[in-house]
């Protein structure tokens, strides 16, 4: 039977929920199993590593993680600590440090669920979002200077290289091979940004002649925020930098219901170390240690963490296990208009798991 290492790790606010909520449904799938069991290390790294350690996470914390074949991650955020402290400090730390450079968020209405597009159908609205995930407008480059006098500057720059737009586009160009439609929107906005954006622009064309069997156009990226809305059925795979795809993911999240359902994976492609999925909804710390918080997000992370492994029957079984609980009104939590607890949802698909 194969052993499956598995890093959980919570983090900040609601994490420290949706996370359990997640193993506890990966450990139902596994004693449904008798291919595979899984074997969780909790770290408890975030705020509260933070304030007694005064880092967010070891120094050599990537080294405890290096060995294991996925992370389970919950969130980054603590309304007591600045934002870049806690996002560098955890999330992008092992981002970075793994080169995850594939930022994939899957997004469509699953069954039961009443999305904001009234005019849209289930099937007008499934996409893939592949954010680069190492570089650009997040690759941390810039500084600040003269601090607090008139003359304070700050830069912040986005730095791209051709080996970073590369890999990104072919890793998109092969997702949107994989799947039926074969469609690829890629993101720009080469008009304004009129060095790097079109340095990615002109790799677009080029890694396009790999795939000739992919339909691909260019969309700046404020119109791709209105085609969304007003046209979703013409969209498929979206590929975009680390900003662009950030901002355009939670747009795709709240089109299709709730940011409480949405996953995501940060992937290392070739697999020289472990990927770590995690649901983008946030520390969430309004409704933190109330119950409230909706692990449909955690949940279908889960799916895609059993993706990555190879145990492709086995995500199929907890997916339609999730989509059998969001058919059921009963069971959405307030941020889908339900009543519904974390313990009750959790519950409900365990159960479905053990049918």
């Amino acid at each position: 039977m194969k052993t499956y290492k598995i890093a959980s790790i919570p983090g900040d606010g609601i994490g420290k929920e949706v996370v359990p909520a997640g193993q506890d449904v990966l450990q139902a799938l596994a004693r449904s199993s008798s291919s595979f069991r899984f074997d969780f290390e909790s770290f408890a790294w975030g705020g509260d590593w933070y304030r007694e350690h005064g880092k967010m996470m070891p120094a050599d914390g990537l080294d405890a993680l290096r060995d294991k074949d996925a992370i389970l991650f919950g969130s980054a955020g603590d309304p007591h600590i600045p934002d870049h402290i806690t996002l560098w400090g955890l999330r992008l730390k092992i981002c970075q440090g793994f080169d995850q450079y594939a930022n994939v968020r899957p997004t469509r209405i699953l069954p039961g669920i009443d999305g904001p597009l009234k005019r849209c159908g289930p099937n007008d609205l499934n996409w893939v979002i592949v954010r680069e995930n190492s570089e650009g407008e997040y690759a941390g480059v810039g500084g600040r200077v003269h601090q607090g006098h008139p003359i304070e500057a700050a830069t912040d720059v986005s730095m791209m290289t051709r080996a970073g737009v590369e890999r990104i586009m072919r890793y998109a160009f092969k997702l949107a091979q994989s799947r039926p439609r074969k469609l690829l929107t890629v993101v720009t906005k080469s008009n304004a940004q009129r060095h790097a954006m079109v340095m990615w622009d002109e790799i677009a064309v080029q890694i396009s002649k790999e795939f000739p069997d992919v339909t691909w156009d260019k969309e700046l990226v404020d119109a791709a925020t209105a085609r969304m809305v007003n046209r979703p059925a013409t969209l498929d795979t979206i590929v975009a930098t680390n900003l662009h795809a950030d901002i355009l993911s939670d747009l795709a999240a709240a089109l299709a219901g709730s940011l409480g359902i949405a996953p995501t994976g940060n992937i290392d492609p070739e697999r020289r170390y472990p990927s770590m999925f995690e649901p983008i909804h946030g520390s969430a710390f309004d409704i933190m240690g109330k119950g409230l918080a909706n692990p449909v997000g955690t949940f279908w992370s889960c799916v895609m963490l059993l993706e990555h492994l190879g145990e492709t029957s086995s995500a199929q079984r907890l997916m339609a296990a999730i989509e059998k609980v969001t058919a059921d009104p009963t069971l959405h939590t307030g941020d889908l208009g339900g009543k519904a607890t974390t313990a009750q949802v959790t519950q409900a698909v365990c159960a479905f798991l053990a049918a």
